[in-house]
């Protein structure tokens, strides 16, 4: 993404969006300044999609740093938990700088600043020795990153309000839901094992299931979508009675490694919904 592709999407994209027809009303123009109206709209739109999609992401990345950092402590899957980990920091301050540079909205721009000192905390806090105290208190970071990456979608997709902004979304939000599963899997067999654990674990899976029936319905899907949704279903109609086993335990490296393969193909969905909507 070009660092200016948006620089004023705070006032100037929403009367690009939402005042082409007014405009009209009022000063009748030719054909070819409609349709250079209309270029410009779907331009706008179109760089606030992919914005919703790398906000999207930062909440997955919340949700994977966690994760691993709770899978190395507990000596499960390390050298792939450790990699995981190194990547998706610096794949969290790519975005961020790419949001940052992109989005000039006080409100957004104020919880970006937010997002960036709690990301710092993130950081550093990952790189600490294994405790259970370390252990809650990056999982209660990556509370905070979700909700504040979340409220960053939320804005981006009032700015588009378009249908395409709202499956962007949802599709990349599976991302994060099944690395949300695998994060409250791993915390419950770390020792945080209060109920909060599991009711958050089966909220995810609902979600998930619930966002999956209807990504599959939606009308605009292509046959790769539709292909690689179905491919999804498959797997997910198996793994997640797994996963509503966090009680129990006793399956971390297929939790690990299933909830990883949704999220690489659920963003390689993400990406194609992104393209149809150009």
């Amino acid at each position: 993404m070009k660092k200016n592709m948006i620089k004023k999407i705070g006032l100037t994209a929403v009367l690009i969006l939402s005042g082409t027809e007014l405009v009209m009303a009022e000063n009748p123009v030719s054909p070819a300044a409609v349709q250079t109206a209309n270029v410009a709209k779907s331009k706008v739109t179109m760089d606030i999609v992919q914005l919703i999609d790398i906000a999207g992401r930062q909440r997955m990345l919340s949700q994977r740093i966690a994760k691993d950092y709770m899978y190395i402590g507990k000596k499960i899957a390390v050298s792939k938990a450790s990699k995981e980990l190194t990547q998706s920091l610096e794949e969290m301050k790519t975005a961020q700088k790419k949001l940052v540079d992109s989005i000039n909205d006080p409100d957004i721009q104020n919880l970006l600043a937010f997002v960036q000192m709690s990301s710092e905390d993130f950081e550093a806090t990952s790189k600490e020795p294994f405790s259970i105290d370390n252990a809650q208190l990056i999982l209660d970071l990556s509370e905070s990153m979700l909700e504040g990456s979340q409220y960053v979608v939320t804005s981006l997709k009032k700015l588009a309000n378009v249908k395409a902004s709202k499956i962007v979304d949802m599709a990349g939000r599976q991302r994060m839901l099944a690395q949300r599963i695998a994060k409250y899997y791993i915390a419950y067999q770390a020792g945080i094992r209060d109920k909060n654990t599991v009711d958050q674990m089966k909220a995810a899976v609902k979600l998930f299931a619930d966002s999956n029936e209807i990504l599959m319905k939606n009308e605009n899907n292509t046959p790769e979508i539709n292909r690689k949704l179905n491919k999804i279903n498959r797997l997910w109609k198996i793994v997640y009675k797994f996963y509503l086993n966090i009680e129990k335990g006793g399956l971390p490296l297929i939790v690990f490694n299933t909830t990883d393969d949704i999220t690489k193909q659920m963003n390689d969905i993400t990406g194609l919904y992104v393209e149809l909507y150009k």
